[in-house]
């Protein structure tokens, strides 16, 4: 119990710092700049999803956290949030490098993930352009719904915000971790080992745990041949670290939430199985 504990305080705490600045830099936008830069980091650069597919690579969750912050501000796109989702590798990378995988092998799931979460997110960017169904919002929408006191400053407000998110991922992130440690993880090895139809499917869901078990469980199972690829990839490409966990918290539209979840897991999914199908 102490370890699971333990283990979720450390998880949380990596996260503090991309919340932080993450916060800070919305605050300085919103109580410096106003809403006039907000709408240019919105619409000025349409390439945006490729920078954020870029980032997503990066072995780090904290950008996913970020993210979704961002979004729920309006300050990035739908797309720009796809793509870092569908790009995040979580604890992924670590076990591949841990094991020993091939380089051209880890570089290729790391490449193909960027690469599909920058299409899928200039895709989606693009068609919403075309409908104008770009849902509006602003930073200062976050501020009065979370109640922070921004009169105070953007440090404190921003100090504020990020131990009301970092608390309430601490919370879920103890809950999932019992849950795994008293269920065990040989629980989603069973979903997941010889599924060869389902696979994919099975992974996606899987991979939207908002917990690193997840993207190891898959990895794990990959490099022992357990699992193909592309069902790994429909995993791995539907899990985002603690990104749909943040943005369940700061963006209070729960339908634009679940649409979005959906999107990743159908997008997942369906890139995985056309990965499986291109590389049988």
């Amino acid at each position: 119990m102490l370890h699971v504990i333990e283990h979720s305080v450390i998880d949380s705490i990596k996260l503090v710092p991309f919340l932080f600045l993450t916060y800070l830099a919305m605050e300085y936008l919103e109580h410096r700049t106003g809403n006039g830069i907000q709408k240019w980091l919105k619409n000025a650069d349409k390439a945006a999803p490729v920078i954020g597919g870029l980032l997503g690579a990066v072995p780090q969750c904290g950008f996913s956290a970020a993210a979704s912050n961002l979004y729920a501000g309006r300050v990035i796109t739908l797309g720009t949030l796809i793509a870092i989702y569908l790009s995040t590798s979580d604890e992924m990378l670590p076990v591949l490098i841990s094991e020993r995988a091939p380089f051209h092998e880890i570089m290729g799931i790391l490449l193909g993930k960027a690469l599909i979460g920058m299409t899928a997110g200039l895709l989606i960017d693009l068609i919403r352009r075309r409908k104008g169904t770009e849902p509006g919002g602003s930073i200062h929408d976050i501020c009065e719904q979370e109640h922070c006191h921004c009169e105070k400053g953007i440090f404190l407000s921003a100090v504020t915000h990020t131990v009301q998110i970092a608390f309430f991922i601490l919370l879920v992130t103890v809950a999932l971790n019992l849950v795994l440690h008293f269920a065990g993880e040989d629980i989603l090895e069973k979903l997941l080992r010889d599924k060869t139809v389902l696979g994919p499917v099975l992974a996606g869901a899987v991979g939207l745990i908002p917990n690193c078990a997840g993207s190891v469980v898959i990895t794990q199972l990959y490099l022992e041949g357990a699992l193909s690829l592309g069902a790994a990839m429909a995993g791995l490409l539907t899990g985002s670290g603690v990104g749909v966990l943040v943005l369940f918290r700061v963006n209070h539209n729960r339908k634009e939430n679940l649409k979005i979840l959906g999107l990743l897991y159908g997008i997942g999914v369906a890139a995985g199985i056309l990965t499986g199908f291109f590389s049988a």
